[in-house]
């Protein structure tokens, strides 16, 4: 549109991070209208493209000051819907301050095993800068080769490796972040403990809703010495997760103890990702153990024969480098790997005690085959964090509302056995509504007063992490972004 019909605020805000930064073409905004989750669409009403903090800042400022909605996103691979622009009431569109530009690495201090990047870096280009000297960065979703350390930071993001190197939350120093009323604030520090409240602890996970991080300072860890990654496969899924189970009692601590089943195992040697799964296993286990070489075999040697008194019908190490990588490129890529099963792809996230896990994991295919759905798991079995797959056509509103019956059931089931809603995909717009499941009233309010301290007129990524019967105070009913 030419810039004299271009309405007052994209003007502004083209003002301010450049003409080729800032989108509102219906056809290109189609992209940004859903995440990784795509059981939930909405379309933003524009998205921005910042390269700096100060634009960052400004972009803010301005859409707080004209009541507009907007939210941060960065590459997209959330499975919770946390990143799509829900505006402050039904219906309406929010702007999306897309950080993928803002990818530079700015600083490694290898003296003090830190670095500071900013939020769009990818997640693995940071353990690729590192590793010549022998680090690296121990978070790892699934989703490592796209996904954002900024993302990674706004979900409190886990993977395969937090059993022992713990999740996003346990990596992260310090932040530079921008407030949903434009101020730029720090949080945290260099490493060191610091006086006053865990403002660090408490945005990390905010889902978004806290501000936007620009700079940030992650923990390096060293690349352990040795690791030994197992392939344990199983002719019944029960057998494999009481071996689970056995290995944690046994006072183990596995880098990553993944468990994958049937369904997924055969979508996966279908696929690019293929690992040499066996076909006919009903599941296979990785446990992958690391440390001190003295000592690491004797480790190996305990977990592969815990999982042989488990009925493991064969137990394998990985030979070479080259094998362990192909192991761990078909678990990553499963859910990619089950996009070949249906047009669409459900991928749900709760937790439940490892003890539990037999018996929930029954029903949940029960609760699948109750809706008439295919159903599949493939999840991080270590600390009972599930992922049960629900494959969808998503064009059949019937089969739809079948997979949104089946999710509230397997979040109460889980929830029921003793667990929790979510592990590492956060709340997002997917899973606000289970949020009473798990919290009173009284424990929801007083989240939405920690929210407020940051987020007061409730703009910055309004409708995910905790439901508010308001989501935008002092809001504009009504608002008409187009002419303002």
């Amino acid at each position: 549109m030419a810039k004299s019909s271009e309405p007052k605020i994209i003007a502004q805000l083209r003002e301010i991070a450049g003409r080729d930064a800032v989108t509102c073409d219906e056809d290109e905004l189609l992209v940004y209208e859903c995440d990784a989750m795509t059981t939930h669409r909405s379309r933003p009403l524009a998205v921005i493209f910042p390269r700096t903090t100060e634009q960052v800042s400004r972009i803010v400022k301005l859409l707080h000051e004209n009541r507009i909605p907007f939210g941060p996103r960065g590459a997209g691979t959330g499975l919770s819907s946390g990143a799509i622009a829900t505006g402050c009431e039904k219906g309406d569109r929010a702007v999306v301050i897309e950080m993928a530009r803002m990818n530079r690495i700015l600083d490694i201090d290898y003296a003090n095993r830190r670095a500071v990047v900013q939020p769009g870096v990818i997640n693995i280009k940071l353990s690729q800068a590192v590793a010549a000297r022998g680090y690296h960065y121990a978070p790892d979703p699934s989703s490592q080769t796209s996904c954002t350390i900024g993302g990674n930071v706004a979900e409190n993001a886990g993977g395969p490796h937090c059993l022992k190197y713990g999740s996003t939350t346990n990596h992260i120093l310090g932040l530079e972040v921008v407030l949903p009323t434009g101020e730029i604030i720090n949080l945290g520090g260099a490493g060191a403990d610091t006086v006053g409240y865990d403002l660090l602890g408490a945005f990390v996970g905010s889902e978004g809703t806290f501000g936007i991080a620009t700079k940030i300072t992650v923990r390096l860890t060293r690349t352990p010495q040795m690791v030994i990654t197992l392939l344990a496969d199983f002719m019944e899924i029960n057998d494999a997760s009481r071996a689970v189970s056995a290995i944690i009692a046994a006072g183990m601590l596995p880098a990553a103890l993944e468990m994958i089943d049937k369904v997924t195992i055969n979508a996966v040697e279908d696929s690019v990702y293929a690992a040499g799964y066996p076909r006919d296993a009903a599941a296979c286990l990785i446990v992958e153990l690391d440390g001190l070489s003295a000592g690491l075999e004797t480790q190996a040697n305990r977990a592969a024969e815990i999982c042989r008194r488990h009925n493991a019908r064969t137990v394998r190490a990985a030979s070479s480098e080259n094998e362990r990588k192909r192991l761990w490129a078909g678990r990553k890529g499963a859910f990619g790997a089950l996009g070949r099963v249906s047009p669409d792809l459900l991928v749900q996230d709760a937790v439940v005690p490892r003890t539990k896990l037999p018996d929930v994991l029954a029903k949940i295919y029960q609760i699948g085959a109750k809706h008439r759905l295919r159903l599949s798991t493939v999840f991080h079995a270590g600390d009972g964090n599930l992922h049960p797959n629900l494959n969808y056509d998503g064009r059949d509103a019937d089969e739809v509302a079948r997979v949104h019956a089946a999710s509230k059931e397997i979040m109460k089931l889980c929830v029921d056995a003793g667990g929790s809603i979510t592990g590492e995909h956060g709340v997002g717009v997917d899973k606000i509504d289970y949020m009473p499941m798990i919290f009173d009233q009284a424990s929801l309010d007083a989240m939405l007063m920690v929210k407020e301290v940051f987020n007061p007129m409730g703009l910055c990524n309004p409708g995910k992490a905790v439901p508010a019967q308001r989501m935008c105070r002092e809001y504009r009913k009504g608002f008409d972004f187009a002419t303002n």
